[in-house]
């Protein structure tokens, strides 16, 4: 029988619901999702695996202008997702961007719609937040510009999530399986708990704060007849920012590690002990070293 597989990169500008689009298509959460933009910072790889084909998603940071060099690493991950990718799928927030004129103006973008080599789907998301004629008009727009691969879905409901799948498996080239069935990520079990501590922030602070920090799970021990053990350390750029962390007697970081802990016993399948412990690393998001520790540049740049 006929075996298809290969990547597919997730793109779109930030708040787009490209994390919700590929967690909705493999059934369950791999990719962390807030109300807030940016909040993918790496590409993160998801694997959907049956019988006669394997599609590898690529879910990729939103695309934006660099303002620091966390931003710019950032969109080098969008870039290299780009250049491995079969088939580019092309998000458009049809709540917010519904004529397509931030997404069609930034410079990324032009590059993607030029690379002829690449089949590009439009998937036009949040349908349920759009009414009909929105829809049409944008189809009838991306008809005119000679794009005919558009598929409307709610990513948040599941709408039309089994046929963005359908149509991607039509471009996949025939190609063994890259990696075993069972394996649904490439990323280890840290990086999600890091993730999933990192989404918390997200949901409990305002402002600022999210965006200036970054989770490390320093220690992870299996225990057999106790609770697994985890120290994650949070790393902020000043040290105003660690009382906002901390709050009045401890009370805020107590309700992250609770709701972090929750979620991370749920996706393991097992109880932990989870120790968060705040760090200041002045001005973090512009150290190439820090930069590199925390796994945003490699060590062949």
């Amino acid at each position: 029988m006929e075996h298809r597989a290969g990547y597919a990169a997730i793109l779109g500008l930030p708040n787009a619901g490209k994390s919700t689009l590929m967690n909705a298509i493999l059934g369950q959460k791999l990719s962390i999702t807030t109300s807030k933009p940016q909040t993918t910072r790496k590409s993160i790889l998801g694997i959907l695996s049956e019988e006669d084909y394997q599609i590898v998603f690529l879910d990729t940071p939103g695309i934006l202008e660099p303002g620091y060099l966390l931003q710019q690493k950032m969109m080098d991950f969008v870039m290299n997702s780009i250049k491995d990718a079969d088939v580019l799928l092309l998000l458009i927030d049809m709540e917010n961007d519904f004529t397509g004129e931030k997404l069609f103006y930034n410079e990324v973008v032009k590059e993607v719609l030029n690379k002829k080599e690449k089949q590009i789907m439009f998937v036009l998301n949040k349908i349920d937040k759009a009414n009909e004629q929105k829809l049409v008009d944008m189809t009838n727009k991306l008809n005119q510009i000679g794009y005919e691969m558009i598929i409307p879905v709610s990513a948040q409901l599941k709408v039309n999530t089994k046929t963005v799948v359908e149509e991607i498996i039509k471009y996949l080239p025939e190609h063994p399986k890259y990696f075993p069935d069972d394996i649904v990520s490439s990323e280890n079990e840290r990086f999600f708990v890091s993730e999933i501590i990192r989404e918390k922030i997200f949901e409990l602070y305002s402002e600022e704060i999210p965006y200036s920090t970054e989770v490390v799970v320093i220690e992870y021990k299996e225990r057999e007849n106790n609770k697994d053990f985890i120290q994650a350390e949070i790393y902020i750029e000043r040290n105003s920012q660690k009382g906002i962390i901390i709050g009045k007697n401890g009370e805020t970081i107590k309700k992250l590690g609770s709701l972090a802990r929750k979620d991370i016993e749920e996706f393991l399948g097992k109880e932990v002990f989870l120790d968060i412990r705040v760090k200041v690393k002045e001005k973090w998001r512009n150290n190439e070293n820090l930069l590199k520790s925390f796994g945003y540049i490699s060590d062949s740049e």
